[in-house]
């Protein structure tokens, strides 16, 4: 079953590479010309999920190591990264770190755009940046070393929920890691009752860059039915019969409540995987929610992968309401394999199609209603794009009332 891994984990940037190798500690010379061939050649098809990494790496992107990400812009300090989401429990929130913040240097280095920041795993790196009281701040930031050995990312808090008033409930999910998603699936399903019995809900995927199959616990928030959301396919396989052929593709439609009813997934699903045959993403029947039809999903340009799905899938389905920017158009399933002396290829395995069609890799969605990330105003302390969305699905809420 494919993995819809998190944009930002993999060394897609030569710089990031080149960082790598000099941690192998070994002679560099031979390797410079492995690494720099192997990052030029990967950028040429500007394809999403696409990497070459050593799985000695002790370095990552901000996105990774922080739980951040940023966007570039213009300053009173020239043109500088500012940070746009900072997930709670990841290192940069612990570090004080918050939204609108201006990075200045790292380990007091200088960092402009369009070089992007590294940080080192398992030790602490100073960051220097201007807060939202224009001060300038140095703190040390904790990164700690991943848990898994493919590919590199520190979790952050993963589901927050929390009651906005007026039967208004908001639940932000940072990614979906795991391939099945079992502990992600359950913590959004404990959110959810935790909120009780809300008549309109906002569900915040800004700054989520996707995972594994956990997302389809969102989806199947959306709608009390089971219906198939899409699937990924070697374009390969794709065939003018299409249409009629994935109606007898094997529907994947229940996550499971704990990790010990994953072999009977192994039992069902693994013939199919070993060949590479497509698998059918389908909501879970979860049944009626008092919010449905009173839904809207916040995003950002930084929801990409798994958490695309989500939003193509509600688009598709008129499930919810798209607001914030467009998204990432980063969607394809991927994988990592093994090429000799520890370096390790990431790469796509086959594009997402959603049921209707749709391929998402490159296209990016448009919101409904289009608010752009304003960082001065989010330095002020005001959420602009949280707020025009509970006035949004304030308005809804009356119509439907009406």
């Amino acid at each position: 079953m494919p993995i819809f891994a998190p944009d930002g984990i993999l060394a897609r940037h030569r710089r990031f590479v080149r960082v790598q190798m000099f941690d192998l500690e070994r002679p560099t010379d031979l390797w410079t010309v492995i690494f720099d061939g192997a990052a030029d050649l990967l950028s040429e098809p500007h394809t999403s999920h696409l990497g070459f990494f050593h799985s000695s790496a002790r370095r990552a992107s901000s996105r990774a190591a922080l739980s951040a990400t940023y966007l570039e812009d213009e300053t009173p300090y020239g043109k500088r990264w500012i940070f746009q989401d900072v997930h709670a429990g990841g290192a940069a929130a612990i570090a004080g770190i918050e939204p609108g913040d201006v990075l200045l240097k790292v380990d007091g280095r200088e960092i402009t755009p369009p070089e992007h920041p590294v940080f080192a795993m398992g030790k602490q790196t100073s960051v220097e940046f201007v807060d939202r009281s224009d001060q300038r701040r140095t703190v040390s930031v904790e990164v700690a070393r991943p848990k898994g050995k493919k590919l590199h990312f520190i979790e952050p808090t993963l589901v927050e929920a929390r009651q906005l008033g007026d039967g208004l409930g908001y639940l932000k999910i940072a990614m979906f890691p795991g391939m099945i998603g079992v502990e992600v699936a359950n913590e959004i399903s404990r959110a959810v009752e935790k909120l009780g019995a809300v008549d309109s809900l906002i569900i915040d995927l800004r700054g989520n860059t996707g995972g594994g199959i956990g997302a389809l616990r969102v989806m199947s928030l959306l709608t009390p039915d089971k219906i198939p959301a899409g699937f990924a396919l070697d374009r390969h396989r794709v065939t003018p019969n299409l249409e009629s052929e994935k109606q007898r593709f094997l529907r994947f439609s229940r996550i499971p409540c704990s990790t010990k009813a994953l072999w009977r997934l192994a039992l069902r699903f693994g013939p199919a995987m070993m060949a590479k045959k497509p698998i059918v993403f389908q909501t879970e029947g979860l049944g009626e929610k008092p919010f449905h039809g009173r839904v809207a999903l916040l995003v950002n340009r930084h929801t990409a992968s798994a958490a695309e799905m989500i939003v193509a899938f509600a688009r598709e389905n008129q499930l919810a309401t798209i607001v914030g920017e467009k998204t990432a158009g980063r969607l394809l399933s991927a994988t990592s394999v093994k090429v000799g002396n520890g370096f390790r290829l990431a790469m796509p395995t086959g594009a997402y199609y959603t049921w209707n069609g749709l391929v998402l890799e490159g296209t990016p969605i448009e919101p409904d209603e289009l608010i752009e990330f304003n960082w001065r105003e989010r330095r002020a302390g005001t959420d602009s794009q949280l707020d025009r969305t509970i006035e949004s699905i304030g308005g809804h809420r009356a119509e439907c009332a009406s």
